[in-house]
Parts: structure tokens; sequence; C-alpha cells
């Protein structure tokens, strides 16, 4: 038995039974050998279930059902060796959030993300640090290229408020990258772009800049 033999029972049984809502829960009473096998075989680099591994490998329409129960109130703590884990061992995708080639870059990169989200949802703070500084590129080369992300642009306070709420209210199992991308998108249309103006700035006929006007009050 592997994990994608487990796939196939679990996407059989939901399409069995239809289920309007996915959980743990509904794992356990419904399908529970691939239970056993998740909860023994398929760990998180701090040895918790790695059930994003699990239901991102669920058909489409099922991912969209599965709930993760909120967690208690946790206590925030400090915990460096816990994002140095996830940091390690995927050493070799960092690149891809300075520059991805394809959609398994893509794909990598979202990997990691969710993990470091998920150990900050269970309490260490320096792995919002850590999402932060990663997140800062990518956000950075969007509000460059993509025009509804542009009005951003010289925002930087709330654009690191806007990254640290999707870290925390993030559950879906889907793209982490595509819900920031569209918390931008939808919570900038308001926003008033910055204006930014120079003193090189041509007025009037073009014949003379702003520049030209400082000076002379100044002699004046």
């Amino acid at each position: 038995m592997n994990l994608n033999c487990i796939i196939k029972e679990l996407n059989k049984t939901i399409r069995e039974k239809q289920p309007k809502k996915i959980s743990s829960s509904w794992i356990v009473q419904h399908v529970p050998r691939a239970y056993r096998f998740i909860h023994k075989n398929i760990r998180t680099e701090t040895d918790e279930i790695d059930w994003d591994r699990v239901t991102s490998l669920l058909e489409r329409e099922f991912q969209r059902r599965w709930v993760r129960y909120r967690r208690k109130v946790v206590k925030p703590y400090e915990n460096k060796d816990e994002v140095n884990l996830i940091l390690t061992k995927h050493k070799d995708k960092l690149y891809t959030f300075i520059t991805s080639l394809d959609e398994k870059d893509f794909a990598s990169r979202d990997k990691i993300l969710v993990k470091l989200v998920r150990l900050y949802q269970k309490g260490n703070v320096l792995a919002q640090q850590e999402l932060v500084g990663l997140l800062t590129y990518t956000v950075d080369d969007w509000i460059d290229r993509y025009y509804y992300l542009k009005k951003w642009k010289g925002y930087t306070d709330d654009v690191e408020d806007k990254i640290k709420g999707c870290i925390r209210c993030y559950r879906y199992t889907g793209s982490f990258l595509g819900y920031l991308y569209k918390t931008l998108e939808y919570s900038g249309r308001g926003i008033v772009p910055v204006q930014k103006y120079s003193l090189d700035d041509p007025v009037l006929d073009g014949a003379r800049t702003k520049i030209d006007y400082v000076v002379e009050e100044n002699n004046t």
C-alpha cells in the first residue's frame, strides 16, 4: 500500500458518499484504513499529520470540501529549529521565490509556503517573519508586472499587513499564492495610487522644469 492507493480509495469513497464536508474525522469514520496509513506515514517536519499533502492530491472538486478544524487559541512561541527544518529540507527549491521556471517550481514554492503557514498557525511567530521575507520578493514582482496590483506601489506597510493577514487566515488547501494575489487584487481596488513627483518634471510647454521655478523663488 502506498499514498497513491490511499488517494484513489479516498476519491472513490468520497465520490460514492458525496459528503458536503470532509475532515480528518470523516476519514476516520468512513475510510479508517486510509487514516491509519496517513497517521503513520504522512507527517510534517514537526511530526504532525500532513493533511495539506493529502488533500492537495484529492480530486479538485473534493479539495474545496475539506474542513480544517480551528485550533484553540495558541500560545505564541519562537523556535528557529522548526523553521530551519522546513527550509533545510527544501533548500534546493528556495530559488523559486526569486524566479520560477515552470509549473513544478510554482507547486514547490506553494508547498514550502503552506508548511510555514501551518507552522505559524501552530504558534511559531518566527515562521511568520520568514514568510514575510520570502513573500516580499514575489509581491514586489507582482506590483511591478500586473496592472491590478500596481496601486499597492508605495504602500509597503499596508502590503505587509495584508501578507500577515493571509498567513493568519489561510484555511483552504489550495494555492496560498493564489489566495494572497486575490486578496491584494480585491482589497486594492479602493486604493488611491501614490503620486510621485520629480523636480525634473516638465511644466507648461516643456521648455522649463519645476526646479527652475524653485531656484527662481529662492533667488527673489
